[in-house]
């Protein structure tokens, strides 16, 4: 972790793990197979192999366990495995607590990915609150394009 004072600590999967069933291995084989086979009546080898390697990654992803994030906040930032995320690099941060949602959302000032959200599952969201308010603007940060399909895709 960070050396200064860990204020707060907490474990949680990296995502939800859904039960996904034998139908939607079926249609989805269904359609893989549908372009692959026309990939290759169209002459198309590339775009056969493409499809028949994003079919391969797509299943290994999906039987995939969640990984276990050991997350903290400490004097200096947010830290998730070992990535910190310093509190003069993080401009706001928001607690989504909801019944099927609970995490916490930073908003960096990074401009590839300004966005982190961070589960924490059964964790007290006032004890979140009380420590990063300390640090941190709070601020309502609206769901972007990829939270919802994210979200719509049951994806995180």
């Amino acid at each position: 972790m960070s050396q200064s004072n860990v204020l707060f600590h907490w474990q949680t999967p990296e995502f939800e793990s859904r039960t996904i069933g034998r139908a939607f291995y079926i249609w989805t084989g269904i359609i893989l197979l549908a372009i692959i086979i026309y990939a290759l009546a169209t002459n198309s080898p590339i775009m056969a192999i493409t499809f028949i390697l994003i079919g391969i990654m797509g299943f290994i992803t999906l039987e995939q366990a969640p990984a276990i994030l050991h997350c903290a906040i400490t004097e200096d930032g947010v830290i998730v495995n070992k990535e910190l995320y310093a509190f003069e690099n993080i401009e706001s941060f928001w607690i989504v607590y909801e019944e099927d949602e609970k995490y916490l959302s930073l908003k960096t000032n990074g401009k590839l990915i300004p966005f982190v959200n961070i589960p924490f599952d059964d964790e007290d969201p006032n004890t979140l609150h009380e420590i990063l308010s300390v640090y941190l603007k709070e601020e309502k940060h609206d769901p972007t394009l990829i939270d919802t399909i994210e979200k719509m895709l049951h994806i995180r």
